[in-house]
């Protein structure tokens, strides 16, 4: 028996392979801690360029304001981090103390 793929069959397997590639890319970027370039990215995901900046929007979208994480983008650099109202927070939880700059929090991360 053939099988017919109809409007709402493809519309369903595209909306599923675009939220594998968003978690893909998010858990690219969780357990990285760094800045990680978006060849690398690619790389890691095996996700063409094009898919992958359609992820990294969504992903950006999906954390913006709506959340303690932020979604850094630096030219073609990408990274997940603590928003900056809750950097307290990690410090105490990393250390016991609030200390740390900016650039120990992520020396302490990698």
């Amino acid at each position: 028996m053939e099988e017919i793929i109809t409007r709402e069959t493809q519309e369903e397997l595209d909306n599923s392979r675009e939220i594998e590639n968003f978690k893909k890319v998010e858990a690219a970027l969780f357990i990285a801690g760094k800045f990680v370039s978006v060849q690398e990215l690619v790389s890691l995901t095996d996700l063409n360029p094009i898919l992958l900046n359609q992820a990294l929007g969504k992903l950006k979208e999906k954390y913006d304001d709506k959340s303690a994480i932020d979604i850094v983008n630096k030219g073609e650099l990408w990274k997940m981090d603590v928003g900056n109202e809750h950097r307290d927070i990690v410090n105490r939880l990393a250390t016991g103390s609030d200390e740390f700059t900016k650039a120990e929090q992520e020396t302490l991360a990698l």
